[in-house]
């Protein structure tokens, strides 16, 4: 048997300290997990159940570099995530499997179509056009858990052309790792090559071409992404 035209190249990420790459099955995200992001997007900061959308696994852009601007919008927003990296999956994850399924973490960045986003709220259609396009999740390579990749209390920092724009603690997430992956598996499998877009904080907003964005997040990596 063979394919009809050769299959696209396997995602992936590189890690940190090896040659070695981490192959990308899914990229599911978590919708407002900060509350200060929930209250500038208009909507009450409650704990509420977390809710999640999807991004394709070829939207990445590894190590960041040049980011063409999408078409379709005006209105393109950076949204600076902690980004956590499965090696090992289940359904109905407990506390610890949830944590013991974190092979490493990364910072990442899900640019989102802001306009196209409103438009799809007001008329109760999906999202997917404003979150799951072309190099959507530009992310920076993976720093393992065995070196201390899991940032419990990591602080946040996205600069566009050197001002900040985003800064926040890792910390001030309603939902963390944990209760993320807890609430995820009740819902689907989750697998090995998974990724994990984990919430972004407060202070999203437009970047245009010419625009340079650095995200930080401390004790995990650097991201650098020119938007052309």
């Amino acid at each position: 048997m063979g394919y009809v035209f050769p299959p696209a190249p396997m995602p992936s990420l590189p890690i940190l300290g090896t040659q070695d790459r981490f192959p990308v099955r899914r990229i599911w995200c978590v919708g407002r997990n900060y509350a200060a992001h929930a209250r500038e997007m208009g909507t009450d900061p409650t704990r509420e159940p977390p809710f999640f959308f999807a991004k394709p696994a070829d939207a990445l852009v590894p190590l960041g570099g040049d980011m063409p601007y999408p078409p379709g919008t005006r209105d393109l927003h950076h949204e600076i995530e902690l980004v956590v990296a499965l090696h090992r999956g289940g359904r109905d994850l407990d506390a610890a499997a949830a944590r013991d399924a974190v092979f490493g973490c990364a910072v990442g960045l899900d640019m989102t179509r802001r306009d196209l986003q409103a438009n799809a709220r007001k008329s109760g259609q999906p999202w997917e056009m404003a979150k799951a396009f072309d190099h959507s999740a530009p992310c920076s390579a993976l720093r393992r858990v065995a070196d201390g990749g899991l940032a419990d209390d990591g602080e946040l920092t996205l600069r566009v052309n050197g001002a900040v724009r985003q800064h926040g603690y890792i910390a001030d997430m309603i939902w963390n790792v944990s209760e993320i992956l807890q609430h995820l598996s009740g819902l689907i499998e989750l697998a090995p090559g998974d990724l994990i877009f984990t919430g972004t904080p407060e202070g999203v907003g437009a970047v245009v071409p010419g625009d340079v964005l650095q995200a930080e997040l401390s004790g995990v990596g650097e991201l650098k992404v020119l938007i052309v």
